[in-house]
């Protein structure tokens, strides 16, 4: 469910954070899931216990996981919300975007084709 890219240079948190959001937005991550506890997470990924809880509360703060004492810590049963919420902002980034290559004189069927590669490549984790 979730790794670490040493290379990165976002904090490890910060990774499991974008990592679970971005499972939600996909669908991948459900509501009512149980997540790895902090004590096997950490294990998992050799890293340190308090860098998964960071993470687990942030992830609480933001309304994606909900802990319950003595159970763990599960997906949100209220993660649709911010699934509708991360469609919606996206879909308007890619708007000003394409308005900005427009004004900057990209033709429409540059931006078709790009947008036909994308989905002609479906399966494709690269696109």
């Amino acid at each position: 469910m979730f790794y670490i890219n040493a290379r990165n240079k976002k904090p490890i948190y910060e990774q499991l954070c974008e990592q679970l959001r971005n499972q939600v937005v996909e669908g991948i991550a459900v509501p009512g899931e149980a997540l790895p506890s902090v004590r096997s997470l950490s294990t998992e990924l050799g890293i340190n216990p308090n860098t998964i809880q960071r993470a687990y509360r942030m992830m609480e703060e933001e309304g994606l996981t909900v802990s319950i004492p003595g159970k763990g810590n599960f997906v949100s049963m209220e993660i649709e919300t911010f699934r509708k919420q991360k469609i919606a902002s996206s879909l308007n980034t890619i708007r000003d975007e394409v308005k900005t290559l427009k004004r900057i004189g990209i033709q429409e069927q540059q931006i078709t084709e790009l947008i036909k590669d994308i989905y002609g490549g479906e399966g494709d984790d690269q696109g």
